[in-house]
């Protein structure tokens, strides 16, 4: 009786969203500067910090109190840098997060809350403003005598929906005639497969691959709908990706990360190790009684040297990956040990692969 023969597993295609970028369909960083308050004694030292001292005065003088000159000395205030993303197509009066960073010397900004503070972007017009309580996720903690444990980092945290979108970054997606589709790792194949797919259902040529990184969609003439339809027709389209032959070794952690193309010619592999030990045994030497001999310590050193064999082992040619890595786990190599194999191989011409050494 014959063993029944399992049937191919089926290939997932991967969506066109998820491999490509649309144009215009991005983010922009957003920076402010600002002061939290209601520190607990843990903010910057005025004495240290002029600019915390210099924003706290210029605060109060905007809030009608003449602080000028005075003998500030409070450790509840702290400058901070708040940081944030702006989605696309953020609309005005919506809402998005905000990270808060210390500037100065504060200890921690846990129970804090951020001031009033306009968030600009790379063109200097302010697109949001921050304000609320922080959340911390550290802590640190003192005690009398010096010593302390800390926990995180208490000098960083976030306001979940702490800034209001005041400014939006217009682009009329549904009125363009032709958008680019930008590949997230470009290559030949797959984005000549993006534009196939695409023409193949719409019945037209509306994409074409302009290189490798790149493809370009034009809105045929009968199609009825805008760019915003047609954009949501082909984004979850699935497309098969086609990856390069690639080895990625991090030679600090010893991972070692080899995609599915990776193929070797055939060839021979041993793999053994040299150990060496070294062990002192020092002893003592002491005279015969009522000698003028001194007592001293020998020296006694032994030296045992221990190589383990290492037989040959045959990668046959043109195996896949999962053969190569069942014949490397065959020598019983550690992930160090194969990172030295994989590079010799490489040396001598045997694997057909780019390898990367981060």
């Amino acid at each position: 009786m014959t063993a029944p023969i399992a049937a191919p597993m089926a290939y997932a295609g991967t969506r066109i969203k998820d491999i490509t970028d649309f144009e215009g369909v991005r983010e922009n960083q957003l920076v402010g500067y600002g002061l939290v308050v209601g520190l607990a004694g843990t903010g910057d030292s005025l004495r240290n910090s002029a600019f915390t001292r210099q924003s706290l005065e210029a605060m109060l003088e905007r809030l009608g109190v003449a602080a000028a000159g005075a003998n500030l000395n409070t450790r509840n205030v702290a400058a901070v840098m708040v940081t944030a993303n702006l989605p696309p197509f953020a609309s005005q009066g919506s809402r998005i997060d905000v990270t808060v960073s210390a500037l100065g010397d504060a200890r921690s900004l846990a129970g804090g809350q951020l001031l009033v503070t306009p968030l600009m972007g790379a063109d200097q017009q302010v697109y949001a403003v921050a304000q609320g309580p922080l959340a911390i996720g550290g802590f640190s903690a003192s005690g009398q005598s010096g010593s302390s444990v800390t926990r995180g980092v208490p000098t960083a945290g976030r306001i979940a929906s702490g800034a209001l979108v005041e400014r939006e970054i217009h682009f009329d997606i549904a009125a363009q005639q032709e958008l680019r589709l930008a590949l997230r790792n470009p290559d030949f194949t797959t984005a000549q497969r993006i534009a196939g797919a695409i023409n193949h259902l719409l019945g037209a040529d509306a994409a074409r691959a302009s290189n490798p990184g790149s493809v370009v969609l034009s809105r045929p003439a009968e199609y009825s709908g805008d760019m915003v339809t047609l954009v949501s027709q082909i984004e979850n389209l699935e497309v098969e990706v086609d990856t390069p032959a690639r080895i990625v070794i991090d030679e600090s952690s010893g991972i070692v990360v080899m995609g599915e193309n990776v193929k070797v010619s055939t060839v021979a592999i041993a793999q053994g190790n040299l150990t060496i030990s070294i062990q002192e045994d020092p002893f003592v030497s002491q005279p015969a009684p009522l000698s003028r001999g001194e007592t001293v310590v020998a020296p006694s050193s032994g030296v045992n040297v221990d190589e383990e064999a290492g037989g040959l082992v045959m990668v046959p040619g043109g195996v896949p990956l999962r053969q190569l890595v069942n014949g490397l786990n065959a020598l019983g190599v550690t992930p160090r040990d194969m990172i030295s194999i994989l590079q010799a191989l490489k040396a001598a011409g045997a694997i057909q692969a780019e390898i990367e050494v981060m």
